[in-house]
C-alpha cells in the first residue's frame, strides 16, 4: 500500500441495529473532524464510508494547512483548525510541519500585493522578505523580487495524516464501518448496504457526492465538482523545500490575497502573459513530503462530473513552470493523480434537510485548511458548545 489504511470492518450488522449518538457518513477530513469533536464530547460515534479506506481529496492534496491566506469565515475556521491539527498530531502521532509557508513574488505587482497584505494583517500573519532572503530559504533560483513568510501555516504529509487520524479515532472508541455504502439517510437512521444504524444525529460529509443522498440540497447550492491535475517528482534542488511554497498564481486564488485591490492587476497580467496557464486555472504551488518527493500542482476544471481523462499537456505545463522556477533539468515524475472536491459559489455548505440531519461540505479547495474548524462549528451548533474541547 502506498499509504497506511485503517483496518476494514466487513461484517454485516447484527439483527438489532446499533445505536449511536452521532453517525458520520464520509471519512474524509471533514467527516473525521466531526467524529473527533464527538469523541471529545463523550458521544458514542460511528463513521460510515463506502471505500475500504481514505482514498479521496483528503489524501490527494498538497498537505498544506493554509491558515493565513483565508478571509472571513474561512479564516475563522482555519484558525480553529490549526489548533486541532496541532493537537491531533500529538494524539494520532503524525508529522506536522510548523515552519510556516513562503509566498514568492516574481514581479513588482506581486510584491505590492504582499506589502498590502502585510499592512492589513501585520507581522504576526506575514513577514516581508527580501529577494536575497527568499533565495536563502527556498530552492527558487531566478526572477525573485521578494516574498513573504506566513508563520501560522502548517504542513502535513497528505498520504498519512488523515489515515492516522482515522486509526487513532478507531483505537479511541469510534466505530468505523468501511466498505459500507450509505444508501439512505433520515431522522434517526442511516441505511447502509450492511444494515441500519440508529443515530441521535447524522452528519453527511461526503465532499462533492452530496447529490447521491440529497440531490435537492446539491442543486439548490449549485454544487459542482472541481477536478485537479497533480503529480509528484524527484529533482536535485539547490536546497530542500522546508515549507510550502506559493506563487503569484496562488495570490489570485486564495481569498485573503485575492480580495486586495492590488491583486486584480496581477490576475490580468498573468492571464495576458500566460494564457495557457490561465486556461488551466493553475495554482502554481509546491510542497515536499518527508521522503523528499516534490508535490507539484495544480489545475482546476469545474463541471457536474469529473472527467476521468487527464490532459497530458496540462502536466507538460506544470512540469515546464517547475523546471523554470527551480532551474532543474532532472525532474523524474513518480506519480500523477486526479483530485476532486466540491465547488460552489460559497465556501461552505451546511444545511439541515430534515431534523437531526446536517449536510456539511467545504465547497472550495480549502478542506484541509478549514475542515476541522468547520466541524467544530457545526458540532457546537448541533450539540452545544458547553462540552466543546475549545
Amino acid at each position: 500500500m502506498p499509504f497506511p489504511m485503517p483496518t476494514p470492518i466487513g461484517t454485516a450488522f447484527a439483527d438489532r441495529a446499533p445505536r449511536y449518538d452521532l453517525v458520520v457518513v464520509g471519512a474524509g477530513i471533514v467527516g473525521l473532524g466531526h467524529a473527533y469533536e464527538g469523541l471529545h464530547r463523550g458521544l458514542r460515534v460511528a463513521v460510515v464510508d463506502r471505500a475500504a479506506g481514505i482514498v479521496g481529496a483528503s489524501i490527494r492534496n498538497f498537505g498544506h494547512i493554509g491558515v493565513t491566506g483565508q478571509s472571513g469565515q474561512a479564516l475563522e475556521f482555519a484558525q480553529v483548525a490549526r489548533k486541532r491539527w496541532q493537537r491531533l498530531s500529538v494524539e494520532a502521532d503524525f508529522w506536522l510541519g510548523e515552519a510556516g509557508a513562503i509566498v514568492v513574488a516574481r514581479a513588482e505587482d506581486e510584491l505590492r500585493v504582499l506589502e498590502e497584505f502585510h499592512a492589513e494583517r501585520g507581522t504576526g500573519s506575514a513577514v516581508l522578505l527580501s529577494a536575497e532572503r527568499v533565495a536563502e530559504c527556498t530552492p527558487v533560483t531566478s526572477g525573485v523580487v521578494g516574498g513573504a513568510w506566513l508563520p501560522r501555516d502548517l504542513q502535513v504529509d497528505p498520504r498519512s495524516a488523515a489515515p492516522r487520524i482515522a486509526a487513532w479515532l478507531a483505537q479511541s472508541g469510534v466505530d468505523f464501518f468501511w466498505s459500507t455504502a450509505a444508501t439512505g439517510v433520515a431522522t434517526g437512521i442511516v441505511q447502509t448496504a450492511r444494515g441500519d444504524l440508529l443515530a441521535g444525529q447524522v452528519i453527511v460529509a461526503v465532499n462533492a457526492d452530496v447529490d447521491g443522498l440529497y440531490p435537492a440540497v446539491a442543486s439548490a447550492a449549485g454544487l459542482l465538482r472541481c477536478s485537479l491535475d497533480m503529480l509528484s517528482a524527484r529533482a536535485t534542488l539547490v536546497r530542500e523545500l522546508s515549507m510550502p511554497l506559493l506563487t503569484g498564481w496562488s495570490m489570485v486564488r486564495y481569498s485573503g490575497f485575492a480580495g486586495l485591490p492590488t491583486t486584480a492587476g496581477v490576475r490580468d497580467r498573468l492571464a495576458s502573459e500566460h494564457p495557457e496557464l490561465a486556461a488551466l486555472d493553475v495554482n502554481q504551488m509546491y510542497t515536499q513530503r518527508p521522503g523528499g518527493e516534490l508535490i507539484i500542482g495544480d489545475t482546476h476544471y469545474v463541471g457536474e462530473v469529473a472527467s476521468p481523462f487527464q490532459r497530458e499537456d496540462a502536466f507538460d505545463h506544470l512540469l515546464g513552470i517547475t523546471t523554470e522556477l527551480f532551474g532543474v533539468r532532472d525532474l523524474q515524475v513518480l506519480e500523477r493523480w486526479q483530485g476532486v472536491y466540491a465547488k460552489a459559489d460559497r465556501e461552505f455548505l451546511v444545511e439541515s434537510p430534515e431534523p437531526d440531519v446536517t449536510v456539511v461540505s467545504v465547497t472550495t479547495g480549502i478542506g484541509m485548511s478549514t475542515g476541522l474548524g468547520l466541524a467544530a462549528s457545526v458540532m457546537d451548533t448541533v450539540f452545544g458548545s458547553l462540552v466543546s474541547t475549545g
